[in-house]
């Protein structure tokens, strides 16, 4: 491994989190200028741009013919973007609400993207067939929420997407300086992408690790640093809607837009590892399938619980490092998970679910 490589990481990070930035504050204000509402540019500038990291990561990773990296990246963002950072904010903010429609709509269509990658992947890629697929589920989606958003039915992750636009262009400003934004975001991501995408390949290469658990570990992390962030940063201002609102749009964005994008111009079909079908895609689907009721219960996901969160994630962690390394505690480990950990988790949503009902019922 070149000794510039941590150095390349860094600077890639800093140009995926900068660019983003720039290509949303560019994009929103020129988008403002042809009269659009704050919703429906929250629906299409914004949402693509909190989600450019991973889609810059992704497709730059495709394009050399690191689809593993590719496919671990929205894997592994997702995965960090439930039990990472909605457990990291609930800690910091001393719980998050949780809207009623995110419970209803928005989660429920987080799983189905998530169910339709998996089934999508059972062939062993994602070829521009599933590319379409995905990604004309999102033009669907998006059809859809801007037809609500006219109706003055928006849904939670909507409003979270438009929230802040109008402030964004409230200072008047030549539409070139816009314009240099746009471009000068869209470089930036880029430039950070590529050198990401060589750092991470350098380490994998040096340490002998997969490009999957490289993707699902730090480049998903890194990927993920604006939406933990955001969502921290919401929760400790207590705007606690905007830090759930945040993790599960982007957590669709990434399914339908950065996997159907990447697939779509990607000169070889996505080839997705079978560690990556029989695990890690199941452990992203049975997190999200586990926030449901947890979500639904109140509506409130409590310091504890995101004391949970974060732990679990820690332990998803620990199980990559093991499996990468193929230390001799691996077996035990995932047996550890399977007939503890997961019986454990299922009981304990089950006395939460019980517990609800019965408060809801005046029982208790």
């Amino acid at each position: 491994m070149s000794a510039a490589t941590p150095i390349l990481f860094v600077l890639g990070l800093i140009g995926l989190i900068g660019g983003a930035e720039l290509l949303v504050r560019g994009g929103v204000a020129i988008a403002r200028r042809t009269g659009l509402s704050p919703v429906v540019i929250g629906l299409t500038v914004v949402s693509f741009g909190t989600s450019a990291p991973e889609l810059a990561v992704s497709i730059g990773a495709a394009t050399r013919g690191e689809a593993d990296l590719a496919v671990g990246n929205v894997i592994g963002s997702n995965i960090a973007n439930i039990l990472l950072v909605l457990g990291f904010a609930a800690l910091v903010g001393g719980g998050l609400t949780v809207a009623r429609r995110l419970t209803r709509i928005d989660i429920p269509i987080m799983i189905a993207a998530s169910v339709l990658f998996l089934v999508l992947s059972l062939d062993g890629g994602l070829g521009r067939l599933d590319g379409l697929i995905l990604f004309g589920s999102l033009v669907v989606y998006l059809a859809w929420m801007i037809h609500n958003a006219r109706r003055g039915e928006d849904s939670a992750v909507a409003e979270v997407l438009a929230a802040g636009v109008d402030d964004e262009i409230s200072i008047a400003r030549p539409v070139v300086f816009d314009l240099g934004l746009l471009i000068a975001g869209l470089a930036a991501l880029t430039v950070g992408a590529n050198l990401l995408v060589t750092a991470a390949t350098d380490v994998a290469t040096r340490f002998g690790i997969s490009q999957l658990v490289i993707g699902l570990t730090v480049v998903a992390i890194g990927t993920s640093l604006p939406e933990i962030a955001t969502s921290t940063i919401a929760a400790f201002r207590g705007e606690r809607e905007l830090a759930v609102g945040n993790a599960i749009g982007s957590n669709i964005f990434n399914l339908l837009a950065v996997l159907g994008i990447t697939s779509i111009v990607s000169p070889l079909p996505l080839n997705v590892l079978d560690a990556a079908i029989t695990i890690d895609i199941p452990i992203m689907i049975a997190t999200a399938v586990a926030a449901l009721p947890l979500f639904a219960t109140g509506y409130i996901l409590n310091r504890w619980e995101g004391a949970v969160f974060v732990t679990y994630y820690a332990i998803y962690m620990v199980w990559l490092v093991l499996d990468a390394t193929g230390a001799a505690i691996r077996d035990g480990y995932a047996t550890a998970m399977v007939w503890f950990v997961a019986p454990l988790t299922v009981l304990t949503l089950g006395v939460i679910v019980f517990r609800d009902w019965q408060r809801r019922s005046g029982r208790i």
